[in-house]
């Protein structure tokens, strides 16, 4: 056995067990989500197989009881607005700081690396003196406004791009008359297709999943998020596991079916970003 099939096999044997630690657990909330309650307190393994694979009661329990329609709806409203006002915001910040020479530009990029190494949870009293001064408390506009800020990723990934758009195609435009916000509007952001949708998936998997920011600016049950509403069901369904699972398969499926959506353009995205 040569060296080279040696170290081919070694690579396919990690693949194996990497897929095995990344789905073992998923097929056994799955599993468990199928399963009734009576399997359950009978002790059920966690990996076997249900006695109806086509049972749905908990996932109708999960959908009715913890208000999940609302909690995605909500979710949806915080996810779109949160998400373009951080393409918008960091698309235009990458791009002035690419096309536009200024005083301080280096400064400028310095303070945003200085603020994404700060820890957010250090200035959480602060931040919750400014969203409660400004009456978003207990709304929908406080995980929003705090959300809408970009941050230095996104920054990245779309400067990486925005340097790998000829200049001459900025010069073009503003010969036919293009100011600058003409031109980052008809040239640059529609060459931003890739990026965005990196962007898309690296900010909204992190509004998606965020449990903290909704659980502390939005303490009503009416306002709950789909982290929200699943932690809620501690309280009636503490000991339901079976209920608790199908609730985390109803909010995995759509994050899922987003990234199948989108891959290609994050392999893209980021194959592009690192060789620029």
């Amino acid at each position: 056995m040569t060296r080279r099939t040696v170290a081919r096999t070694f690579v396919y044997l990690s693949l194996i067990v990497a897929t095995l630690v990344v789905l073992l657990p998923l097929a056994v909330v799955l599993l468990t989500s199928l399963k009734s309650s009576k399997e359950m307190a009978n002790g059920s393994g966690a990996l076997a197989l249900p006695d109806d694979p086509l049972n749905l009661d908990n996932y109708v329990t999960a959908f009715r009881d913890g208000q999940m329609l609302s909690a995605f709806g909500n979710t949806a409203i915080i996810l779109v607005v949160a998400v373009g006002g951080t393409i918008l915001i960091g698309s235009m910040t990458a791009y002035a700081i690419d096309r536009f020479h200024f005083r301080f530009r280096k400064l400028v990029v310095a303070l945003f690396l200085l603020a994404a190494l700060v820890p957010g949870v250090t200035t959480q009293v602060a931040t919750f003196q400014i969203v409660n001064s400004f009456g978003m408390f207990d709304s929908l506009w406080a995980p929003i406004a705090l959300y809408m800020g970009t941050d230095i990723v996104s920054i990245y990934i779309f400067l990486q791009f925005i340097r790998s758009i000829p200049i001459s195609l900025d010069e073009a435009a503003r010969l036919d008359g293009a100011n600058a916000f003409a031109v980052y509007r008809k040239v640059i952001f529609p060459l931003l297709k890739p990026a965005i949708a990196t962007v898309v998936i690296v900010k909204g998997i992190n509004v998606y999943n965020d449990f903290y920011i909704p659980f502390l600016y939005m303490p009503s049950e009416d306002l709950g998020v789909i982290s929200t509403s699943l932690f809620r069901f501690k309280g009636p369904f503490g000991a339901h596991w079976e209920t608790i699972s199908a609730g985390a398969i109803l909010v995995i499926l759509p994050t899922l079916l987003v990234f199948l959506f989108l891959q290609r353009f994050i392999y893209n995205g980021f194959m592009r970003g690192a060789t620029k």
